[in-house]
């Protein structure tokens, strides 16, 4: 005897598709519903047609003993819409056993069957749906699916027809037919079929995790593209596992901070949900790897599910647990991002919260707030408190904030009942009582309020959110409102303002404007629209926003490398921002200080996904003691100078102990100034270095990674020069990469200390000012020569110039003059 029999309805089947209404078509024939087989007639006449006109009583044959009778069916016609009472009876089912005994079973309206296609929010109650939980496709769609496609799944709605199990009460007894009685309204009977099993026939078991080796090394070693399909029941998308074992997880000098993400397809873990008859296939990349039965897995907990697949039951059980994260210090509970997960690596992150962000897809502008990702290590951001779901025994916690507390990672014990739990965060320095206040001077597509969480969660008191245009595309328009969103608590900043971009020319950050700068990208894809005319320029920009009091900041120095040379020649530039540690973005920032130009240097993440956290690269900005804490004070220190870039490290400088921005004045021949500079970190670095004029003075470190290194010396100058301190790996650019979405190095930079020598700060490099105006030269030259504009006369430009051209020009002009002005001044002759 199979698990189920399907019973013959073709002799009964009075009705085809023309009889079904305006309603969906029902499959003729053998068909597989569920796992379940059922039969019915041919393609002319399928359905057993019910009620209307059709007012006898429609019996079929059984002979044969069944634990349950599953009823394919569905209603063709209500007047709930018009008012009629939930529960009508629409038939009787009347199951007559040899001995004569007859049950009758009421078929009633959304409780055993329901219209198809059914309103939203009346579905049957008692009957399944004949499509059940479905997962979206995974890696392609449509594209107006795409946001739906986050939610990962489809809940189930009847295609054709409704499924309704009736469990039978004598099992043992045989059943000598079944009658089919209408009662009213019209409705057809596609399916009747006998169940043999001891179990439900429509799954009602919560899903339980399934660990997925593949033991042969040639699959094991395979692209991740597995799949797991389940006839009676369901399975989520399946996901890799971590390759390092918990211990190794443990004992990592990263905490905090990620892991490296497995792109294997072993090992691996999926979730399931199915009746123990259930067959489960898994298969990568389209071939099958084995088969087995879920009742069998769930009895021996690991099967060897053939040569190339192995797969285990990693349940427990699991508590619903509200976890406090605490500071050590004061016992409050802290903003924080926490990560939790099994021995074998499945996470259980809090409730709200994804246990892999974008189903671990590398989207962009998609679920960016709340959550992250950091190689394979989901996180969420909370307030200090959170609830869900946890495995009982051994759970794995790893919690972080930011560069200024030292991350916890450690295994706690839930025990069965247990539903609270404590972490506590020990602060490894607090900067801000050294008036030093930590910024992200580059932000995209968080929500203001997501900002605040998640600069919280990250130690970060100011979040810079940057509206912008992306092609057709503009984002954060809605948060801009012209001044600070300061936290109920004063602990966190988040100012919507703008970076405005041009794919050649350069982009332009302008902090703490109080109306927009329009137009925000020019000039044509990718910032700008389709074949989008140039209708300004990035020193345009920087004007406006100074005439707001607002702040200019170059991104990722120097590219697109063409303008920022006239926004920094001319002076429109307050400071340039690093994104990561680049040789490139030394040279040349350290190519402008060698001209004599002062530039605080910030850091920022220009974070637009999931993958990167707030501040992984961000701005230390010292405010004096006697200024209060505001957005405003932080943009002027900021200009200052007193600011370090970390991506890790916390740097510290002083020469002849004035701070980093200060000007030291030495006589006319010069001398010998004393440097001082130390760093420390909650993740591993390997040198300090003191660089004078670009070039590396001192250095301490190189034998390994540490978490502390400081370093004096007295250095000769006997000319104007800058000092600056800098931190990374052994060689300084060999820096440990976090597990962000860029793969950020390790490292920490400061701004400047500048030292005249027998007057003003003068400095000067012919060969740099050469390069210089051969850049601007060229800007002129795409102006002219390649930018698109409208024809001449056709319309009339936001600055209300005739000479369109000109004014584009005009900023390089300015910049040219500006060099050869210098130039002068040293009696270089141009």
């Amino acid at each position: 005897m199979s698990d189920y029999d399907p019973v013959d309805l073709s002799p009964l089947c009075n009705a085809g598709p023309g009889d079904l209404g305006d309603g969906p078509p029902i499959p003729a024939g053998a068909q597989t519903i569920h796992g379940i087989p059922f039969l019915a007639g041919t393609r002319e006449r399928h359905v057993v047609l019910l009620g209307g006109d059709v007012k006898a009583e429609q019996r079929v044959a059984v002979g044969a003993a069944a634990r349950s009778i599953v009823f394919a069916h569905r209603l063709l016609e209500s007047r709930i819409p018009e008012g009629d009472f939930v529960g009508r009876l629409c038939a009787t089912y009347v199951v007559r056993y040899e001995d004569g005994e007859e049950i009758e079973l009421p078929v009633r309206e959304r409780l055993e069957i329901g219209i198809v296609p059914a309103p939203w929010g009346q579905q049957a109650l008692l009957a399944w749906t004949d499509t059940g939980n479905k997962l979206m496709p995974r890696h392609a769609g449509p594209w107006g699916e795409a946001g739906r496609r986050q939610s990962e799944v489809i809940g189930p709605y009847p295609e054709a027809l409704y499924l309704w199990p009736w469990r039978n009460p004598r099992p043992d007894a045989v059943v000598d037919s079944v009658a089919l009685r209408p009662a009213g309204p019209r409705l057809v009977v596609a399916g009747l079929t006998l169940g043999h099993l001891d179990e439900p026939v429509f799954n009602r078991s919560a899903t339980r995790p399934v660990k997925i080796v593949l033991p042969e090394a040639e699959d094991a070693s395979a692209p991740f593209a597995l799949e797991v399909d389940v006839d009676r029941g369901a399975a989520t998308y399946p996901h890799p596992l971590p390759t390092a074992p918990a211990a190794s997880y443990l004992d990592e000098s990263f905490k905090g901070w990620g892991e490296t993400r497995n792109t294997r397809a072993s090992p691996a873990y999926v979730e399931v949900a199915a009746t123990p008859s259930a067959t489960v296939k898994v298969s990568n990349d389209g071939e099958l790897l084995g088969t087995f039965r879920w009742g069998d897995l769930e009895t021996a907990e690991e099967l060897e599910a053939g040569p190339r697949l192995r797969v285990t039951l990693v349940d427990e059980g699991r508590n619903w647990v509200r976890t406090t994260v605490v500071d050590d210090e004061t016992g409050n509970p802290i903003p924080c991002r926490v990560h939790f997960r099994s021995p074998e690596g499945i996470p259980f992150q809090p409730h709200g919260h994804h246990n892999h962000v974008n189903s671990n897809l590398d989207s962009w502008h998609m679920d960016v707030g709340a959550d992250l990702k950091l190689g394979h290590t989901p996180y969420a951001y909370i307030d200090g408190r959170c609830e869900g779901w946890l495995p009982r025994g051994e759970v794995i916690v790893d919690v972080a904030r930011g560069y200024e507390y030292e991350p916890l990672r450690e295994r706690v014990v839930v025990s069965p009942g247990q539903q609270t739990l404590e972490l506590r965060l020990r602060r490894l320095t607090d900067l801000r009582r050294e008036r030093y206040f930590s910024g992200d001077t580059h932000v995209h597509f968080l929500s203001t309020q997501g900002a605040h969480l998640e600069a919280a969660g990250e130690g970060l008191n100011v979040v810079n959110l940057l509206l912008s245009q992306w092609g057709h595309l503009f984002t954060n328009t809605e948060e801009f409102t012209g001044r600070p969103s300061v936290a109920p608590d004063g602990e966190t900043i988040v100012y919507a303002s703008q970076e405005n971009r041009q794919h050649i020319l350069g982009h332009l950050t302008l902090l703490g404007l109080k109306e927009p700068v329009m137009p925000w990208c020019s000039g044509g894809p990718g910032e700008a629209e389709l074949a989008g005319t140039l209708e300004t320029t990035l020193s345009h920009w920087a004007d406006r926003c100074h005439e707001q009091g607002g702040t200019v900041v170059i991104p990722h120095l120097p590219n697109p490398n063409c303008e920022p040379a006239a926004l920094i020649a001319t002076g429109r530039a307050d400071a340039v921002e690093w994104l990561v540690q680049d040789a490139y973005m030394h040279r040349e920032y350290y190519r402008y200080l060698n001209m004599g130009y002062r530039l605080p240097l910030v850091g920022g993440t220009d974070k637009m996904t999931s993958d990167v956290p707030v501040g992984i690269y961000r701005t230390y900005v010292h405010i004096p003691h006697d200024e209060p804490v505001t957005y405003e004070s932080w943009c002027r220190g900021l200009r200052s100078g007193n600011t370090f870039l970390s991506g890790g490290p916390l740097i510290r400088l002083s020469v002849d102990g004035k701070p980093i921005g200060s000007t030291i004045t030495l006589p006319g021949k010069g001398g010998t100034v004393e440097v001082e500079t130390s760093a420390e970190s909650v993740v591993p670095f390997g040198s300090l270095e003191l660089v004078v004029n670009g070039e590396v003075v001192a250095a301490t470190g190189g034998d390994g990674f540490v978490r502390r290194l400081s370093l004096r010396e007295r250095i000769p100058v006997s000319r104007s020069s800058w000092v600056a301190a800098r931190c990374g790996g052994p060689r300084y650019f060999d820096s440990i990469a976090h597990h962000d979405g860029w793969g950020r190095r390790i490292m920490a930079h400061t701004s400047p200390v500048y030292v005249a020598v027998g007057g003003e700060w003068r400095m000067f490099d012919p060969e740099v000012a050469s390069y210089l105006v051969t850049l601007l030269n060229g800007g002129i030259d795409y102006i002219n020569e390649r930018s698109i504009q409208s024809p001449a006369g056709s319309v009339t430009h936001h600055h209300g110039r005739e000479d369109h051209l000109a004014y584009l020009a005009e900023p390089f002009h300015e910049a040219i003059s500006a060099i050869h002005a210098k130039m002068h001044e040293f009696g270089i002759p141009h």
